[in-house]
């Protein structure tokens, strides 16, 4: 039987989350936490806007209704995402067009990505949306440099990147159109509180994501946010708005997110030190802004009775992603075949997450890395 009982992902909480949120239920002014997490995150970005919403997911389908996304439109992606990312451009019966990734970071290829825009260049490719695995940016400026010549929309996906840094700058004040973040990186549906926010650098898109996300409703409000009974509808909108209590959760948690990346780091480096040069175990490569949302390991062989020996252990793992062409739907649907993107095959056979958060302790990180050699001690 297992000593211990180790989660994937755990939410970090203290005080100042039970302070942010007794401050909205006790509130006896008409202050909103919406508006001060958009302030905040605006001002930690140092981008011009930030628009709150209900989820990340619901933040990406926002930034695609924003740009007036329609159907048949084309929208480029990694295979290596999560499912919220085709699934938001079918929501639009627009068409997501997979990339493969490169074997190094596990970021999108580029080559590939420049190869899949000339191929679709048309009227109808609209866009692409760039996933940053586990935290770490891919090659921005050539990305950069090839949707300006493509005259593309550009999202980037970093709900796992919050607070991460391209060659020092921060990550969603860049060169891209929108940046999607997430306060809450889980993809547990069992979630604390969850929130997303888009952050552009660009007013138009800015107002109509904050039209859209609440029914597209020109109205008044009240000093306590409440409905004027006169309104208008002006377009086809969403209810995709932060809560308060959602808000004063985020807001607590955007406040140490610093804080949470020193942790993780601290932990990546210890993972590093006692799994590199284990048997069947290799560590992808990284570099130095890497901020670990995530800490992924590749096992050489059997990678799901790896896992299942873990658990048995008590070490919960996790798979950032499954390839989106292996999915049921998407496989069906486009009638792709399970070797089109062989690199994020290959990479799928192998990859695996282990525990990685701000309160894993250090021994805890030490009983994850003792039952990862132990296991692989005993690998055939």
């Amino acid at each position: 039987m297992a000593s211990k009982n180790i989660a994937i992902y755990k939410a970090s909480t203290d005080n100042e989350e039970l302070n942010q949120i007794r401050s909205v239920l006790e509130s006896k002014n008409d202050l909103s936490k919406v508006l001060e997490f958009e302030e905040s995150m605006r001002t930690f970005i140092g981008a011009k806007y930030a628009v709150a919403t209900a989820t990340s997911t619901a933040a990406i389908h926002l930034a695609l209704s924003a740009i007036k996304l329609k159907r048949g439109d084309k929208i480029l992606m990694s295979v290596n995402s999560f499912v919220n990312l085709p699934e938001v451009v079918r929501h639009f019966d627009a068409e997501p067009i997979f990339i493969d990734i490169n074997m190094e970071d596990m970021n999108i290829d580029i080559n590939k990505f420049e190869e899949a825009l000339a191929a679709n260049d048309s009227k109808k490719l609209r866009g692409a949306i760039i996933t940053f695995v586990a935290g770490q940016a891919p090659d921005l400026d050539r990305i950069y440099d090839i949707a300006k010549r493509y005259g593309i929309i550009l999202i980037e996906d970093c709900r796992s990147s919050l607070g991460g840094t391209y060659k020092g700058k921060k990550i969603g004040n860049l060169r891209a159109d929108m940046t999607i973040f997430s306060t809450n990186p889980s993809n547990s549906k069992y979630a604390i509180s969850r929130s997303g926010v888009i952050v552009t650098n660009n007013e138009d898109i800015a107002n109509r994501a904050k039209l859209l996300r609440t029914h597209a409703l020109t109205t008044t409000y009240d000093s306590y946010g409440n409905l004027d009974y006169v309104y208008d509808v002006v377009d086809i909108g969403h209810k995709y708005d932060l809560s308060e209590l959602d808000a004063a959760y985020a807001l607590a948690q955007l406040n140490k997110t610093e804080k949470f990346i020193k942790r993780r780091k601290e932990i990546a480096k210890l993972y590093e030190k006692r799994l590199t040069g284990v048997k069947h175990i290799g560590i992808p490569s990284h570099n130095d802004e890497h901020i670990f949302t995530h800490f992924i390991i590749k096992v050489s062989r059997n990678r799901d009775a790896f896992a299942r020996a873990l658990k048995e252990r008590g070490v919960s793992t996790g798979l950032n992603y499954i390839p989106l062409h292996l999915l049921s739907y998407y496989k069906t649907k486009y009638s792709i075949k399970i070797t089109a993107f062989s690199n994020a095959l290959n990479n799928y056979q192998q990859i695996l997450s282990l525990p990685i958060y701000a309160s894993l302790s250090d021994e805890d990180v030490n009983y994850v890395c003792d039952q990862v050699i132990d296991v692989a001690s005993e690998w055939i």
